[in-house]
């Protein structure tokens, strides 16, 4: 007897729903994706216990006739493609044909739906089973009902998290989904509460409002670019508006929400050596291409998205940012005034869309027996009480770049700081930093063009011993090295002399910039010339740089005021930190109590 055999279509559905449907946020993707690809305006979803209990999405689409309505539910069964080549122009959101039969196979489901002119139809089933299939009233739309999530798979249950983690993952799925689609009113609610609701009015600002909150949206910049393949465009926050994960970045290709680490990088590139270490801005990124230069079928959730011309693409997302971000820039203030126009009766409260996780695993109770859950939230400003989608209207409020301020010392305070003044109130200047971001551009520009006139042989050579496989991949980048200055000769099987460095190495640091550069190929297996170039300018630069508690005559704080006026980029140090905060002069008398 043969051992081979085919699949029950419940066993494999099942088998499917591990892939498509990990949690109750999987549900609520699916459902609410294909609410979009139904012309909806207006969509509902109506989560009990975070959707374990309980997952409703009502929508306004175009609902379906009693035929697809009980073979929406048939697996690889699907309205979007009908050939081979339909894959490769895809714009809707939901294509595969799995997530209906997956998700019925783990739950109880009832579906209502019409088109608005013709009877409805009601189709019920259980563990993928259908039960009964009967007439229901006309409403033009679909209402989709997912109760005792995987029922009969409990051992799926005792992966998920808690309650407020499992929330949180369907509120950042909606917040997202509203970015992406600003001319549809979403409401989502939990345990009777409503959480997010967006207006539908097709403003994109509104929407960032009421996810980041008004004063955020009043730090980010619009920005907007086109290549032959590619439009972008999108919203970014000033450098001072920072999160601590890169979980505010939302990337939008033909308004598919996807995962991308090459694009994810080129938006954190795009603020190099404007953001402090381990800080990441909020960024909304919208990219138009051609369907057929994009591979959305990588994986069954549809999470993650191949690019063609994706370097050409990375390098337009990162010029662009960049240069509005340069544009706009100012020198930090201590406080602002805000400026938002809002209607008197609004009352606005929002989640933010970062959750705590929680490492306990949720270990499923009886319903009956689960307490209700406290969302908890990383960011929490305030939990939302009442909710209108009156009009909230942002205005833009991002100034042009001025000039470097014209600067008067007028001392120093504790070695470290630098107080100038000028018409508009005074500065506090940091020193260090404010010298880095001088000698870093200086160190930049000398790395980038090592000539031969600027070397210097030495009188006793340095030597680096390396382990063999070490060695070996030294000498694959050898060349590298040399474009930054370092002039590694073979010595041995697995040792380096260096006879010669350019002249604008820091002295008596070479040594340690020698290794640290090695290092770099070594740990990173980079041979990026560019990154090469940035690590060994900010070294260079962080080295000579004077440090804290270092006195300066009011000669040489004047001079390096000068140096920093110059600079391309004088606002941060080249690790991200500020250079130079702003006090104005409303904000000083403000506090002698001079304005009120």
């Amino acid at each position: 007897m043969g051992q081979i055999i085919v699949m029950e279509e419940l066993l494999s559905n099942k088998i499917a729903a591990g892939e498509v449907v990990e949690r109750p946020a999987s549900v609520v993707k699916e459902l609410v994706e294909n609410a979009i690809d139904a012309s909806s305006t207006s969509i509902e979803i109506v989560l009990e216990e975070a959707g374990l209990a309980k997952i409703q999405v009502t929508d306004n689409g175009k609902g379906m006739d009693e035929e697809d309505a009980v073979q929406s539910f048939s697996r690889h069964a699907t309205s979007k493609i009908t050939t081979e080549h339909d894959l490769f122009r895809i714009r809707s959101l939901g294509f595969r044909g799995e997530a209906l039969a997956s998700i019925a196979s783990v739950s109880k489901i009832s579906l209502w739906t019409s088109d608005g002119e013709n009877i409805g139809t009601k189709v019920e089933l259980e563990g993928g089973t259908i039960l009964s299939c009967t007439p229901a009233p006309i409403r033009r739309g679909t209402d989709i009902v997912v109760k005792q999530l995987f029922f009969n798979t409990p051992a799926r249950l005792k992966y998920l998290k808690t309650i407020q983690t499992e929330l949180g993952h369907s509120i950042d799925l909606i917040n997202r989904l509203a970015l992406s689609y600003p001319n549809i009113a979403f409401k989502l609610s939990n345990n009777g509460q409503t959480i997010i609701q967006t207006s539908g009015r097709g403003d994109l600002r509104q929407v960032l409002a009421s996810i980041y909150g008004i004063s955020n949206v009043k730090k980010m910049v619009a920005f907007e670019n086109e290549s032959s393949d590619f439009r972008i465009s999108g919203y970014a926050t000033l450098p001072e508006i920072t999160r601590a994960s890169k979980n505010y970045i939302t990337i939008l290709v033909n308004g598919r929400w996807v995962k991308h680490y090459g694009l994810n990088n080129a938006i954190v590139d795009a603020y190099h050596t404007l953001l402090p270490i381990g800080r990441f801005p909020i960024v909304v990124l919208n990219i138009e291409t051609d369907p057929m230069l994009t591979d959305v079928n990588v994986h069954p959730a549809k999470h993650q998205i191949r690019l063609s011309k994706e370097k050409e693409l990375m390098e337009l997302v990162r010029q662009t940012i960049r240069s509005v971000i340069h544009q706009v820039q100012q020198p930090p203030k201590i406080t602002e005034k805000p400026i938002v126009k809002q209607q008197p009766s609004v009352q606005f409260d929002i989640f933010k869309q970062s959750y705590t996780e929680e490492p306990k695993p949720f270990n499923a109770p009886a319903i009956e027996e689960r307490e209700q859950p406290t969302v908890v939230y990383e960011e929490v400003e305030s939990l939302q009480k009442e909710i209108v989608v009156e009009e909230i209207i942002v205005e833009e409020h991002v100034e042009v770049k001025k000039p470097f301020p014209d600067l008067h010392v007028v001392g120093q305070i504790h070695g470290t700081y630098i107080v100038a003044q000028s018409d508009d109130g005074f500065y506090l200047i940091d020193q260090h930093a404010a010298q880095e971001r001088i000698k870093y551009e200086f160190y930049k520009e000398k790395v980038g063009k090592v000539s031969s006139s600027e070397r210097q042989a030495l009188l006793l050579p340095l030597t680096f011993h390396y382990s063999l496989d070490e060695a070996y991949r030294i000498k694959e980048s050898l060349e590298e090295l040399q474009n930054v200055g370092i002039f590694l000769e073979e010595f041995g099987t697995s040792s380096f002399v260096v006879r010669e460095h350019p002249t604008w190495f820091p002295k008596g640091h070479e040594t340690k910039i020698i290794e640290s550069l090695i290092e770099q190929i070594l740990t990173n297996r980079t041979t990026d010339i560019k990154k090469l170039r940035e690590e060994a300018a900010i070294m260079m630069s962080c080295k000579l740089s004077i440090k804290a508690n270092h006195y300066l005559t009011t000669r040489d704080m004047e001079q390096l005021l000068d140096s920093l006026k110059n600079a391309q980029h004088p606002l941060t140090c080249p690790h991200g930190r500020p250079v130079i905060v702003h006090f104005s002069t409303y904000e000083v008398e403000k506090m002698f109590k001079r304005v009120m």
